[in-house]
């Protein structure tokens, strides 16, 4: 998904600022699907603006700049419609711990053991995020409902095959940790 079509999705759901649209893809519900910059972002608003894709509004606030708040128009949607029409590219999924457990056997069994907890404890606290919110919990758009109910699914298996499987990680780099005896002649 490019930046442009992030942009355009968050705005579809409401007016934003720029500072809005970047917490949006960092931190709130659109930061499962892709990241965007500060850098990225305003560039890409003005190309959506003078497009004709997006309006913007200055709004004044006491003692400080005025906000731009930026609004989808009706262009604006049918090209952000038209961009999920497009053949998507491959979803991307980078780990850090994948990287630790593929190299478990060069690494001491108290490292891959800290890992798989720290591994845990990310997914606890993302999962967190999407069922404690009372908002997402009264969430009446279908399309919401399901994406979030994917993501919960998704990382309640990252735990339980973690529960399941972590030990044989830390069993990969036991072993290879024991001395090899030499065979016998």
């Amino acid at each position: 998904m490019s930046v442009r079509s992030l942009c355009l999705a968050i705005l579809s759901f409401g007016d934003a600022t720029g500072y809005e649209i970047r917490k949006e893809s960092t931190e709130g519900r659109f930061s499962y699907f892709d990241d965007a910059s500060f850098g990225s972002i305003y560039p890409a608003l003005a190309r959506l603006e003078s497009e004709g894709f997006v309006t913007v509004r200055e709004e004044p606030q006491a003692g400080k700049p005025a906000r731009k708040v930026y609004s989808i128009t009706d262009a604006g949607r049918q090209d952000f419609i038209q961009s999920l029409c497009d053949p998507q590219a491959p979803d991307t999924f980078k780990s850090p711990f994948l990287l630790i457990a593929l190299n478990a056997a060069k690494l001491p069994p108290e490292v891959i053991r800290r890992a798989i907890e720290r591994r845990k404890t990310q997914v606890e606290a993302e999962l967190r995020l999407l069922t404690d919110n009372e908002k997402d919990q009264e969430c009446t758009h279908p399309g919401s409902a399901w994406t979030r109910d994917y993501g919960i699914a998704c990382m309640n298996f990252t735990l339980a095959y973690l529960e399941e499987h972590g030990e044989a990680l830390i069993k990969i780099a036991e072993e290879a940790a024991q001395p090899v005896v030499a065979a016998a002649e």
